[in-house]
């Protein structure tokens, strides 16, 4: 096999495994957000860092403070609640570095709030995970812009 044709298929080899674990970081995250609307907490807690922060809200994105940032514990327990009906995932880009994957996207949330009330927001954000032990982890969630509130409740079925 000449030079240029071994380069040209070591570099498909080598976009072909970035394609596939990149896939692999989607339907690890797709699978994620699913536990997070069923309250799956036995699913999240596998799968979250011991050291896992989830930042809500961009007010530190402008100097100013995040609307709660949550250790492990205090998010799981605040999914226990199953407060979501809904988390869809759009425009979610994954950067890959050996075994740290970036993800960049949007989802949008349909949450209870309260006498049969439903409330939409969207966020955008940006999570970290690392292949550990053979698995992806959980390390990290940053909301980057938002929540951006519908501006009518809606009652919703």
């Amino acid at each position: 096999m000449n030079r240029k044709l071994a380069m040209m298929v070591c570099c498909f080899a080598l976009s072909a495994t970035a394609g596939d674990t990149g896939a692999e970081v989607m339907t690890f995250e797709k699978e994620m957000e699913a536990a997070v609307v069923r309250g799956d907490i036995t699913f999240l807690d596998n799968i979250c860092a011991s050291d896992f922060t989830f930042t809500h809200g961009d007010g530190w994105t402008t100097g100013g403070a995040p609307l709660r940032v949550d250790n492990r514990a205090q998010w799981l327990a605040s999914v226990a609640k199953a407060p979501y009906l809904l988390r869809d995932l759009d425009s979610v880009q994954v950067e890959l570095h050996g075994d740290v994957a970036i993800t960049y996207g949007r989802y949008r949330a349909r949450y209870k709030a309260g006498n049969h009330e439903q409330r939409e927001f969207t966020v955008w954000f940006e999570r970290v995970y690392a292949r550990r032990n053979g698995r992806w982890q959980f390390l990290s969630h940053r909301t980057v812009h938002g929540p951006v509130y519908e501006s009518e409740p809606s009652a919703r079925k």
